[in-house]
């Protein structure tokens, strides 16, 4: 199974040469050469979601924006149809109200952030949990209390935990003391944590602005003991840049 996260970037005609339009054919091109399962995106706008669904019609993708009315940037995930079947999808935003739409923390940027949440079955009949998320690039504050808000809902979602994976952008490096809320949450019952490995801890960096700076490690691919790493990759094109953020790449076995 080949998972990954993509900042796609936002379309902004501001990026000149580098813009959305000048990016489309490499998108098309890196897609169709990886052929991953299950690929979860951000920042993806309304016209740049049709566009995905007109491009390959082999997947399903699901996911809305994060605003009020639900506009604006979206999360989605994108999912082979024949090999995955979907038995549920939620979205809840990042904030002390998460069913509210548009509701965000005091302590970040005016952008609501949003979580979403699909249920998979594969034709092997495993069933598997995916989160997708970009965490808020202004409030540190704003992106501990989203994280320890995921993990609540991992641990209180299904009772045992299904096999989980989360993804997307944290906008936090390794070091900093979001991730500590990954290794350090707690299950209520018992006291154990609830354990995530980072499947993408080998890759040195993601975010690169374009080749403007050296890229740095804000995006990531977590996953519960049952997926078990096989292989990584950054995406790479020599053609021209993807997006400002290195769509990463991992291989896993559910077993």
């Amino acid at each position: 199974m080949k998972i990954v996260t993509f900042n796609i970037r936002y379309d902004n005609p501001d990026d000149g040469k580098n813009a959305f339009i000048h990016r489309k054919s490499n998108i098309i091109e890196a897609i169709n050469a990886h052929k991953p399962d299950i690929i979860g995106f951000q920042e993806v706008l309304p016209h740049v979601s049709a566009w995905l669904k007109e491009q390959f019609p082999e997947y399903y993708f699901i996911g809305h924006g994060r605003s009020e009315n639900f506009s604006d940037e979206h999360i989605v995930l994108g999912y082979k149809k024949m090999d995955y079947q979907l038995h549920h999808f939620r979205t809840f935003w990042l904030s002390p109200t998460p069913q509210v739409p548009g509701s965000r923390y005091t302590e970040q940027s005016i952008c609501p952030r949003i979580c979403i949440h699909a249920i998979f079955e594969t034709d092997r009949h495993r069933l598997f949990s995916v989160y997708n998320t970009h965490l808020d690039h202004e409030g540190v504050d704003a992106r501990v209390k989203a994280l320890q808000q995921i993990m609540q809902d991992i641990d209180s979602f299904s009772k045992p935990t299904l096999p989980t994976v989360l993804m997307g952008d944290f906008n936090a490096k390794p070091t900093d003391e979001e991730l500590h809320v990954l290794k350090e949450f707690k299950i209520k019952e018992n006291d154990k944590n609830l354990q995530l490995n980072d499947l993408t801890k080998d890759i040195q960096g993601s975010f690169h602005d374009f080749g403007n700076c050296t890229p740095e490690k804000i995006d990531y691919i977590f996953a519960t003991p049952e997926f078990l790493l096989q292989n990584y990759s950054v995406w790479e094109n020599k053609a021209g840049f993807l997006s400002d953020h290195y769509p990463l790449e991992v291989e896993v076995i559910l077993v």
